[in-house]
């Protein structure tokens, strides 16, 4: 009973550590014009001054193959260890406990992903809540509404109006009832299979740090 009861508190133990050690990204979602500088925030109140801090990035185009690409990490010498292939005059990753800022100058749509930071814990990576990003070359714009006025036109009235039976609106109000299960049936399905895609990506990531 004694081995149960010690079993049951180390599990709450850790399932409170791992809780605590979740990874807040701010902003949730960014749109910025082509050349412009990003700056991407992860912090934690848990985390120790020496942990590495990783940067990732998930391509915005996900498929069954898509991989996290390594950007860069703070080293506890105060310096940035990047990945292959990162251009590292346009990225900068500054560590200050709790911290850690993810610089992006002269962003270009080749760019546009989420990016997550994440820590090597144990057993499990654990991840940040992400950051998409998007950039574009011009920014939408919400067209102005403008208004039209129309001269009043006279309504012609029956003498003897016709009273019609039934429910007429039943049909359209079905037929709307029926589309809007559907889309929200599709952006179901939308969501659960972007989630696999990542899940799949994590996966990958992880057998790569503990081969």
């Amino acid at each position: 009973m004694q081995a149960r009861l010690w079993l049951l508190l180390a599990a709450q133990q850790l399932a409170a550590l791992h809780s605590s050690l979740a990874l807040l990204q701010t902003p949730a979602s960014l749109m910025v014009q082509t050349n412009q500088t990003v700056t991407l925030s992860c912090e934690t109140k848990t985390t120790p001054s020496n942990a590495r801090i990783y940067w990732l990035r998930l391509r915005q185009s996900l498929s069954a193959n898509s991989q996290y690409e390594f950007l860069a990490y703070w080293e506890s010498t105060r310096k940035t260890v990047y990945g292959k292939e990162v251009e590292q005059e346009k990225l900068t990753v500054l560590g200050n406990s709790p911290r850690n800022v993810l610089k992006l100058q002269s962003v270009k749509p080749a760019d546009s992903g989420v990016y997550f930071c994440m820590i090597i814990g144990i057993p499990n990576l654990i991840f940040g809540t992400g950051t998409q990003l998007s950039v574009v070359d011009v920014l939408p714009t919400s067209p102005q509404p403008t208004r039209k006025t129309s001269p009043k036109k006279k309504v012609c009235r029956s003498p003897n109006p016709v009273t019609r039976k039934g429910l007429s609106c039943a049909p359209l109000i079905i037929g709307l009832l029926v589309a809007s299960v559907l889309i929200l049936l599709v952006s179901f399905g939308v969501a659960i299979h972007l989630h696999c895609l990542q899940r799949r990506a994590r996966l990958r990531l992880l057998k790569q740090f503990y081969k």
